[in-house]
């Protein structure tokens, strides 16, 4: 371990040292949680560090929350680690993005995905290397009859490209005889949704004090909570996101009712 890594490891346990405790309820539990991980740049040039190096702790604190997660019962984790518009950054930081994805595939079973953990990449993988496409049919394949948490990971993904992306398919179907124009209901486009299979989102956490969604979800989060964290996510702890399921569980979901 570097002297960097060392250094924010410390850093990171000062962090949850200081963060206050809660108790949640192992009753109510969300299903499924989605989680925009946002925050490695800043944290990586607060430290004087290159946002690579952010973007390496950002990996690292998601072994650590999806092992916490998998502990307390949550059976779905949706990441969004890059969008559609993310391309617009430098290449330099696009590469190494895509490095650690495959650096973090690569070494699935010392970290999360020797935990019994299914692993999923949702979104557009045309944009992807071969390398890359090739690791992750890998992965999935390796790990699709796991039984524990599902991961799935947003790659080269955008809500708006996934609702267009679902209704080319319905358009399809209609167009092949499969389903006429009527029976296509909220349902049915759910199930194109690339997370189709799982349960609708619950709670959605934004850390690094930005509060929108960014093209995350937007179909599934119709009925989901928000939670919002100024802690960037490399500095993102277990007790954070006590914090953020002990405050979805404070709140009264009526999906609509009364």
């Amino acid at each position: 371990m570097s002297l960097k890594e060392s250094l924010g490891t410390i850093y990171k346990k000062l962090v949850e040292l200081v963060t206050p405790d809660v108790k949640i309820d192992m009753d109510n539990i969300p299903k499924h949680i989605g989680i925009i991980m946002d925050g490695n740049g800043r944290w990586a040039k607060r430290r004087g560090l290159k946002r690579s190096d952010g973007h390496r702790a950002g990996a690292k604190t998601l072994e650590d929350i999806t092992d916490y997660c998998s502990k307390i019962g949550v059976k779905f984790l949706t990441v969004y680690a890059f969008s559609t518009e993310n391309w617009k950054r430098d290449k330099a930081e696009v590469d190494a993005i895509m490095e650690l994805i495959y650096e973090y595939m690569s070494n699935m079973e010392n970290l999360i995905g020797g935990k019994d953990c299914r692993i999923r990449v949702i979104g557009d993988r045309s944009r992807l290397s071969d390398k890359l496409n090739a690791k992750i049919l890998e992965v999935e394949d390796y790990t699709k009859d796991r039984t524990g948490p599902t991961l799935n990971i947003a790659l080269n993904y955008g809500g708006r490209d996934e609702i267009l992306r679902a209704a080319r398919l319905a358009a399809q179907a209609v167009s092949e005889g499969k389903i006429t124009a009527d029976g296509i209901d909220e349902k049915y486009m759910s199930s194109l949704m690339y997370t189709g299979d799982n349960p609708e989102v619950d709670l959605i956490i934004r850390p690094s004090g930005e509060k929108r969604l960014s093209n995350f979800l937007l179909w599934q989060c119709a009925y989901s909570e928000f939670w919002f964290s100024n802690t960037c996510w490399p500095d993102f702890t277990p007790k954070h996101m006590k914090i953020a399921i002990a405050e979805y569980q404070k709140r009264n979901r009526r999906f609509g009712g009364v």
